[in-house]
């Protein structure tokens, strides 16, 4: 298959680093392939510390004069960049859908996602205020200014790769950083265009930067960065493992960190829930991107007294999910990532059938006409505790149920997992809703609803789901740091 562009130029592949596009130093390549059929249809720069390093060298150069640009003009830069998106963007929802698999209709939805914070944060960047504190002694002013952190190193995942790399780009930008970043190796073309509308938009020389690198690579790129005290900032979404050695390494040069990592969502259903909405919220969360988001419920819990009920009208629905690629104008659930994906969902559910689960609908692997790395829609029931998809993100189209008796026992079972990014409910008891909502240990939690991502919005987790938090106001604090002034003698 091969991709055809409206607008060829958005096709990048090279680095770009201070306003050129580069091959890597040492002329290496990584193949770009569409996970639906294995074909390869691009090829990029697998970088090196020595590519890092240059990226770092021009961010690093263009801080002071960026920095001190004034807000507003920064924030005409950025809506610069968002009406390239959005004059792009059924270019780029064929990129992303041709190389990280999802149908176009959800890369569609993907690059207007991704739009609406580069949107929020053009009209943040104005709003940056400090503070006046009272006087504690007469002749004194002290003030509170608010100052960008510095450079800034993005390091995305696949699963939404301009989503993902928009969210850090645009508030680093909004505050006054410059930012040098990595993609993930799958789905590198995707943050390759976007960065080229930044360059046609009008950004400096060096203010963004971006590698490309295979994951044998990466290390070096990122260890650069990590060991680099020009580097301020790490901005990262992935894995807990990786968010940990950036945590640790980090702490050599003490930098800001933000980090949204793993997950394992409870999705709770009540006895007094309106079933219909919850499948419906369930349908959105969990089957979004075939599954293969850090917020989708990786965990069903449904009142015994609904639980048939429930797992009817769910199944009615998953079963009639259509499977295939993204050129399938029909197509629901696309392709997972790569065949190790594919191995860890059907890992999961033979280790949950094994542990006495049992399969209501899908449960097996599906080849097209195009390729095998799909995997039916399912849903499981009779789902407990010591099974692997308990204690591990599928990372796919699976649903598994777990039965429940009350509220202090789902609770419970619901909290019992070291992460904590993201926990769904459905209950018409206004108290319980409180009480549900207080007690679950996330970081967000969708009530009555499960499609919560939004710009306005703070996302991010609590426990080993990281720290930090993206879009809203709060999403631009993570690229600014607190100066006091206090003067005196004014009396």
């Amino acid at each position: 298959m091969s991709l055809t562009l409206a607008n060829a130029a958005l096709l990048r592949t090279q680095n770009f680093i201070n306003q050129q596009w580069r091959d890597a130093g040492q002329g290496r390549r990584l193949a770009v392939a569409n996970p639906a059929t294995g074909e390869v249809f691009a090829h990029v720069p697998d970088s090196g510390d020595d590519d890092a390093g240059r990226a770092a060298d021009a961010a690093a150069d263009a801080f002071p004069a960026w920095s001190a640009r004034p807000a507003r003009e920064r924030a005409q830069l950025i809506k610069r960049w968002h009406a390239l998106i959005l004059a792009n963007q059924e270019d780029l929802a064929r990129i992303i859908s041709t190389e990280q698999g999802k149908p176009l209709k959800e890369a569609l939805g993907e690059v207007l996602y991704g739009a609406s914070y580069v949107e929020w944060f053009a009209e943040e960047a104005t709003r940056i205020c400090g503070d006046i504190v009272a006087e504690a002694v007469p002749g004194r002013k002290l003030l509170v200014l608010k100052e960008p952190v510095g450079v800034v190193a993005a390091i995305t995942p696949w699963n939404f790769p301009l989503a993902m790399i928009a969210r850090k780009i645009a508030p680093a930008l909004a505050a006054g950083c410059t930012v040098v970043a990595k993609p993930a190796e799958d789905t590198p073309l995707t943050a390759l265009a976007l960065v080229w509308l930044a360059q046609q938009a009008g950004l400096p020389a060096g203010v963004l930067n971006i590698v490309t690198a295979s994951r044998e690579s990466t290390p070096a790129v990122v260890d650069a960065w990590l060991a680099d005290s020009r580097v301020r900032k790490i901005t990262f979404t992935g894995s807990t493992p990786v968010g940990k050695h950036l945590a640790r390494e980090s702490a050599g040069t003490l930098k800001k960190l933000s980090l949204e990592l793993g997950g394992n969502a409870p999705f709770i259903v009540f006895e007094d829930a309106d079933l219909d909405a919850a499948v419906d919220g369930l349908m959105a969360s969990k089957f979004r991107n075939g599954g293969q988001t850090c917020v989708c419920p990786n965990r069903v819990y449904v009142h015994e007294s609904v639980h048939d009920d429930f797992v009817e009208r769910l199944a009615r629905r998953v079963g009639a999910l259509h499977v295939g690629p993204a050129t399938d104008e029909h197509a629901q659930i696309g392709p997972m990532i790569n065949a190790r994906a594919v191995d860890k969902i059907a890992r999961h559910v033979e280790d949950a059938v094994a542990r006495g689960a049992r399969v209501v609908t899908g449960g097996r692997r599906v080849r097209t006409a195009d390729g095998p790395h799909y995997y039916a829609p399912t849903v499981l029931i009779d789902a407990t505790p010591e099974m692997e998809l308990s204690c591990e993100e599928t990372f796919g189209p699976v649903a598994p149920v777990f039965r429940f008796r009350d509220e202090a026992e789902v609770i419970r079972d619901a909290n019992d997992t070291p992460f904590g990014l993201a926990a769904y409910f459905y209950s018409n008891d206004v108290r319980r809703i409180w009480r549900v909502a207080q007690a679950l240990e996330t970081g967000m939690v969708g009530i009555n609803e499960g499609a919560i991502a939004a710009e306005a919005a703070p996302f991010g987790g609590v426990k080993e789901s990281g720290y930090g938090r993206e879009g809203s106001r709060h999403g631009l604090d993570d690229y600014l740091h607190t100066k006091y002034l206090c003067q005196g003698q004014l009396g």
